[in-house]
């Protein structure tokens, strides 16, 4: 998602390079390009005509200090007009003490009953709260089973009656989450094909009955524009507090996210980045921003691995690092960790710069991490913390009880001494980050 977008807007900014100061003469090819990029990638017309607007009149009105090159600081003011049209402050899902109430709604095929299971396992993991999920869609066939099976691998309690009203339905789950002491309900209504005026009366029933917290609609990202009279609809009617958009791994061109909340003012709470039931993303503007304009989204990576390992095995590694102790038994945990964050390019295309290093294109065989996890732990504990002992007969033993070659067992050896140095040269601060 936005890599064509962030490929444009990049080369927009590069052509003001080398340029003393910014003028509307040497800054007007670059908007056009950028005015392209954004109505390409199906952003709103109107909202593309302001961020234009913004960007040039700031811009121009701009005296370029002598520490700052003029591409770097027009670059920081797309930034910004991005960030601003993004929402600009994160608008966290409110939690508060006691019972919390959430109603999922959207438009069938929005991945709302997926995403139900995500919130319900970030709220647990995040807040630790206690979630309970409704099952509310009577209509849908199997509708019902599907967000059985959506939770089933995280042991999240489901309340159904089946095909009953769904008030009827929330009244008992209510009365259930109190006895069993679960603290966050999440209803999952029923979806549409289209704004239903019987169906939508529905929802209506559900918010006049219920103290509803958070009213929240679900959006495929893929939508396009449709996306706003969408939102528009359901807001009429129930006052929504937020969206979620999902599908933001898919070939989804993006413009939706930017139109949003400029046209509507309802915040974009979460994104949906993979089917995985931890791939729901609190939304920050600026990390968004960050990742259209190709400087990564360290935030991301840290919230995919914190999980992983902890604060205090973090510090125990980074002080190997600038020890050089850092060691193959290090390295073959670390092959571990990541082998549990899923795909390794789609870490990759998280880091500052990864689309100008080819790094959004690459692709990474599973079966390339299994060969070196392979050859290390084909080793003794003893040669993985002294890999300087391993001379031809240990290499020969190794190769063959990983099922590899000497050669490959050489080749990964000088590797992991190449990135020792480069490991310990960035932890004491004396190599720059090649972007």
């Amino acid at each position: 998602m936005f890599e064509y977008m962030g490929d444009r807007l990049s080369k927009a900014i590069k052509n003001i390079r080398g340029m003393g100061t910014i003028t509307e003469e040497n800054i007007s090819e670059a908007m056009r390009e950028i005015r392209l990029a954004l109505l390409e990638a199906d952003v709103n017309y109107q909202v593309v005509k302001e961020f234009i607007s913004n960007v040039k009149e700031k811009a121009l009105g701009l005296d370029v200090s002598k520490s700052l090159k003029p591409d770097e600081v027009f670059i920081k003011l797309v930034k910004e007009e991005l960030i601003s049209l993004l929402g600009g402050d994160y608008v966290p899902l409110k939690v508060e003490k006691g019972t919390n109430i959430l109603m999922l709604c959207g438009l069938q095929g929005s991945g709302k009953t997926t995403t139900a299971g995500k919130l319900a396992n970030h709220l647990r993991k995040k807040y630790n709260r206690k979630p309970l999920l409704v099952a509310c869609d009577i209509y849908r066939p199997a509708a019902i089973e599907q967000l059985m099976e959506v939770v089933k691998s995280l042991n999240i309690p489901v309340f159904t009656k089946g095909k009953v009203n769904p008030v009827e339905i929330i009244t008992d789950a209510l009365e259930y989450a109190k006895e069993n002491s679960l603290d966050y309900i999440i209803i999952d209504t029923a979806g549409r094909l289209q704004i239903d005026e019987a169906l939508m009366q529905e929802l209506k029933d559900i918010s006049s009955n219920f103290k509803i917290d958070e009213t929240i609609l679900v959006i495929d990202a893929m939508m396009g524009q449709d996306a706003i009279n969408v939102i528009t609809g359901f807001n009429n009617a129930l006052n929504l507090t937020g969206t979620i958009l999902t599908k933001l791994d898919g070939n989804t061109k993006g413009g939706v996210a930017l139109s949003v909340r400029h046209l509507t003012n309802i915040p974009i709470k979460f994104v949906g980045d993979s089917e995985k039931m931890d791939g729901l993303r609190e939304f920050y503007p600026e990390v968004m921003a960050n990742r259209i304009l190709d400087m990564g989204d360290i935030l991301g990576i840290a919230e995919k691995v914190e999980n992983l390992i902890s604060e205090d095995d973090a510090k125990e590694q980074m002080t190997k690092m600038k020890k050089g102790n850092y060691d193959l038994d290090d390295f073959l945990n670390n092959l571990r960790q990541i082998k549990k964050l899923g795909p390794l390019e789609n870490i990759l295309k998280m880091l500052p710069g990864a689309r100008k290093m080819g790094l959004n294109n690459i692709s990474i065989d599973p079966k390339d991490l299994a060969h070196i996890e392979a050859i290390v732990s084909s080793m003794t504990p003893y040669e993985r913390r002294h890999p300087d002992i391993l001379k031809a007969s240990r290499k020969q033993r190794i190769a063959k009880g990983s099922g590899r070659s000497v050669e490959e067992v050489n080749r990964l050896l000088k590797q992991f001494e190449q990135m020792k140095v480069m490991m310990k040269q960035f932890s004491n601060g004396n190599m720059k980050l090649p972007f």
